[in-house]
């Protein structure tokens, strides 16, 4: 590796450190539980060190460039934003997974490392691996005790109203009824989900039953409202369905991101039997609202 190799080289890593300095040092400044804000601090400051000994390799190589890095600005308000919608653990164990990419990275230019600073890189390493993540299972925030209700109302909801959706397609045409049916069987199915968490959360003393019932109801009803929305706003009943199942999609895949991210859990095949459930769901109401429909006589029309 040539001279201009190793500067740019040392100003990307020096770089991206700083920039996560910067964004575990603005996290902590706004977290109110003293513990969480205690351990993106030493987030942060582990961070900075990190800074410091790729800024001390770049100035080696090129002291001018080593006075001009400056953090990612936009990252660092980005995750910022973020945090405030996805949670504080959300938003570090995401950026753990750039961590475990710069892991792999050290190791293929360990050799490229000047014999002087070695020991200091292993220790570097060492922090990437296994310091970091134990700073971040120190967290602590309400809304991840309570996202295995949040995601057991939008993955119920997103099953039966697309079934309901796809059963209607066999026996009316008119996207208005088949959106009311929906929001009205939802509504019903939300309040039944909610009274199910809330007797499930009298079990854990961990949990406050009203609270798993809301997150349980409240998420549930949201996906209602979205997977039926298509019906109220498009006449024609495929494009409607077809659109809505999108949406059921692509909340599927945003709450398995979600869970994969926090739980430290596979994405791909959570997603594809989510996704799957869904769709064979789909396929199933819609066979067998055909059968209603000729039972009874009922032809579909402005498809």
């Amino acid at each position: 590796m040539d001279t201009a190799d190793r500067t740019r080289l040392y100003r990307i890593n020096a770089t991206n450190e700083l920039t996560e300095h910067f964004t575990y040092a603005r996290l902590a400044r706004m977290e109110k539980n003293p513990g969480n804000r205690a351990a993106l601090a030493r987030l942060a400051e582990q961070e900075r060190t990190h800074y410091e000994f790729w800024k001390k390799l770049l100035a080696e190589t090129d002291p001018e460039e080593a006075t001009h890095i400056r953090p990612h600005r936009m990252t660092v308000w980005a995750m910022a934003t973020a945090r405030t919608v996805l949670g504080v653990t959300f938003i570090t164990k995401f950026l753990e997974i750039h961590e475990t990419d710069a892991v792999t990275r050290y190791e293929a230019i360990r050799a490229d490392i000047p014999a002087g600073h070695q020991a200091h890189f292993a220790e570097i390493i060492e922090d990437e691996k296994a310091h970091e993540h134990t700073f971040i299972s120190e967290l602590k925030e309400t809304r991840v005790d309570y996202l295995g209700f949040i995601v057991l109302g939008l993955a119920d909801a997103i099953v039966e109203i697309t079934g309901v959706h796809a059963g209607f397609l066999g026996v009316t045409g008119d996207t208005l009824i088949a959106g009311v049916a929906g929001v009205i069987v939802g509504f019903a199915a939300a309040i039944s989900m909610g009274s199910a968490a809330y007797l499930q959360a009298k079990e854990d003393p961990k949990k406050s039953p009203f609270v798993s019932a809301f997150a349980t109801g409240f998420s549930y009803f949201s996906s209602v409202i979205l997977l039926a929305l298509p019906y109220f706003l498009i006449r024609a009943m495929i494009p409607a369905f077809a659109i809505s199942t999108s949406v059921g999609i692509v909340l599927i895949a945003g709450f398995t991101f979600y869970g994969a991210v926090v739980f430290d859990r596979g994405f791909w095949r959570e997603f594809a039997e989510a996704a799957g459930l869904m769709l064979v769901t789909a396929a199933a109401t819609f066979i067998w609202g055909n059968i209603i429909g000729k039972i009874f006589k009922v032809q579909p029309t402005n498809f």
